[in-house]
């Protein structure tokens, strides 16, 4: 009986001493960061919420992600975008709204945390889908909520041309994505040029994203990590060439 305790024994200590290991070495894995909260934005298709799972699971952090599946509209507003842009924005806006006011409530010097979106991105997609008259019933909505978002210490925005948009939206295979016009994207991703052209409310890295693969390339992802750790004030760009071997 006292060789099967001792050899028990040795053994749940050999057991405990391998998942100390492997937790120290998860633990080394966690990449440091000056940043407490980071934010990915981009048009339709870019890889923003690809790259925020990702960042996320570097720096060990909560995410904060968008729900699109949950808006009840956007399928409808995709397919006749007239019919509903205004229900479709409205929710997303409220939705917006309770995770960045959970967020603003919650110590953001205790943990890193990510997110695929900022909350200007609402305005920039109202003033593109609504008329004159659902933006300005729109505009009257986001005042009264009075939200108090936030500010990101960095913005990580994605660029890519429409023609690199429409191949990744076809691959990920959404159903009620495929639906998007060219059009729309081609207009959508001059609303976000023209936003971030002149903005200086963060300090901001714009990422030339069409010839990189952050999710599926090691090398990529590595390379815009790099990037992304280093502390920032202003505007910086990352333009990775594509290797020609």
């Amino acid at each position: 009986m006292m060789t099967t305790t001792t050899e028990t024994t040795t053994n749940d200590r050999s057991s405990t001493a391998d998942s100390t290991a492997r937790d120290d070495a998860e633990a080394i894995a966690i990449v440091q960061t000056p940043h407490r909260y980071v934010v990915v934005e981009g048009p339709i298709g870019v890889g923003k919420t690809s790259l925020a799972r990702r960042l996320g699971k570097s720096f060990g952090c909560e995410l904060v992600l968008e729900q699109d599946a949950e808006n009840p509209f956007l399928e409808r507003f995709y397919r006749d975008p007239k019919s509903v842009a205004f229900q479709t924005q409205l929710y997303f806006l409220f939705q917006r709204a309770r995770q960045l006011q959970d967020l603003r409530q919650a110590d953001l010097f205790e943990k890193v945390r990510v997110a695929d979106y900022m909350l200007d991105k609402d305005r920039l997609f109202a003033r593109l889908t609504l008329d004159e008259q659902e933006y300005a019933l729109y505009e009257q909505v986001y005042a009264r909520l009075a939200i108090d978002a936030p500010a990101p210490d960095l913005i990580v925005y994605l660029q890519a041309p429409v023609d690199v948009l429409l191949d990744r939206i076809a691959r990920r295979g959404i159903a009620y994505e495929q639906q998007i016009e060219r059009r729309y994207l081609e207009r959508l991703n001059d609303a976000y040029a023209r936003f971030f052209l002149e903005f200086d409310a963060a300090p901001l890295l714009i990422v030339n994203a069409a010839d990189i693969d952050p999710l599926g390339s090691e090398a990529d992802y590595e390379g815009l990590l790099a990037e992304v750790v280093r502390p920032r004030k202003g505007r910086h760009y990352f333009n990775p060439l594509k290797s020609l071997l």
